[in-house]
């Protein structure tokens, strides 16, 4: 696989790898006797597309230890991922399935990771010491703790030896009421680990969850919701959102609004009439951050991570198959799709 670089350090992923069935097209399950598969997890499609990027990533989770394990790994490689941290375990490989909905009829999801081999890893597995010994920067997401307890408490220690080895912590804590079955308050422990974070991914919605307050869904609501989280959470630098106006399954609007801690800036907004998969387009926006975090200004960086979210909608599987210029093009305004010879 060719790519493409730039000024880049080390990044650490840490979440859970899914197998994703999907009956083809746009059928729905009981019109189908085949599915199609692929593999995902929400911090593991940030760490495809950071690699696929340039940068150097290392994805770090419990995957089973079977041919089903067996073949999560190969494709996770053929990204130029680092596995070397990926456990594999006497448990199942956690799966979903997806109906893609089209127009008016939304897509379905249902889980299968209660006793998978990601919920049931533990702290004593991971040696994240070492792991963090040439990392700058740590991703996790609001999924993860969500998960287990087992999740959670391997999260928190790896976010606390993150701080102790300066590794700059990007949070992406969305709340996922249907996961938390473990008796931990989902709030309550975001709110947590979000003050042992760096850089937020997350609007109004997300900031109102952690703090419980009821800011509102416009310009100046964002900016006070940051300047609160800021105070509330000094470790946190910067808040980048992305804003989505879903007018069908098949057709999308995105654009990015950030404060940076001193300015509110955004980006124009970008349409996708014909979505292909709206599977993985957060954890594009994601990754497009970490990435223009490490190559850009703030408003350059916002403006990339739109761009490459916007990309993944034509992108089918979980993982962003696009390199930084096929990025950068859309930044400059080429959105005309006309074939390349």
């Amino acid at each position: 696989m060719e790519k493409s670089g730039g000024n880049n350090g080390k990044v650490v992923t840490f979440g859970e790898v899914l197998m994703r069935l999907s009956p083809s097209g746009n059928k729905k399950l009981q019109q189908s006797n085949s599915l199609e598969f692929f593999f995902g997890g929400t911090e593991l499609n940030v760490a495809e597309s950071l690699s696929y990027f340039g940068l150097e990533v290392k994805h770090v989770s419990n995957v089973s230890k079977d041919l089903v394990g067996d073949a999560a790994l190969a494709f996770i490689r053929q990204f130029g991922v680092d596995v070397s941290a990926i456990n594999r375990v006497d448990h199942p490989l956690g799966l979903y399935f997806l109906e893609v909905g089209a127009a008016i009829r939304p897509s379905q999801i249902a889980y299968n990771r209660l006793n998978a081999a990601f919920a049931n890893i533990s702290p004593e597995e991971v040696d994240w010491e070492n792991i963090f010994k040439d990392a700058d920067y740590f991703h996790w997401t609001g999924i993860t703790p969500g998960i287990s307890k087992g999740a959670y408490e391997t999260l928190k220690a790896g976010l606390k030896e993150a701080k102790k080895q300066a590794v700059t912590v990007s949070a992406d804590p969305a709340y996922r009421s249907n996961l938390w079955k473990y008796g931990r308050e989902g709030r309550e422990v975001l709110a947590e680990l979000t003050g042992l974070s760096n850089i937020f991914i997350g609007g109004v919605n997300e900031i109102n969850e952690i703090l419980k307050t009821d800011f509102k869904f416009d310009e100046e609501g964002f900016i006070s919701a940051s300047k609160k989280l800021m105070q509330t959470y000094p470790s946190i630098e910067k808040v980048f959102d992305k804003v989505r106006t879903g007018l069908s399954a098949s057709w999308q609007k995105i654009y990015g609004q950030a404060w940076t801690g001193s300015e509110y800036i955004t980006t124009e907004e970008l349409e996708i009439t014909d979505v292909v998969d709206r599977i993985g387009t957060g954890d594009a926006y994601a990754a497009g951050l970490l990435y223009g975090l490490q190559n850009f200004d703030d408003q350059k960086t916002l403006e990339f991570a739109n761009a490459a979210c916007a990309l993944k909608h034509t992108i089918l599987g979980d993982a962003n198959l696009v390199s930084v210029e096929e990025v950068m093009e859309v930044t400059r305004g080429n959105t005309s799709g006309r074939i390349k010879r």
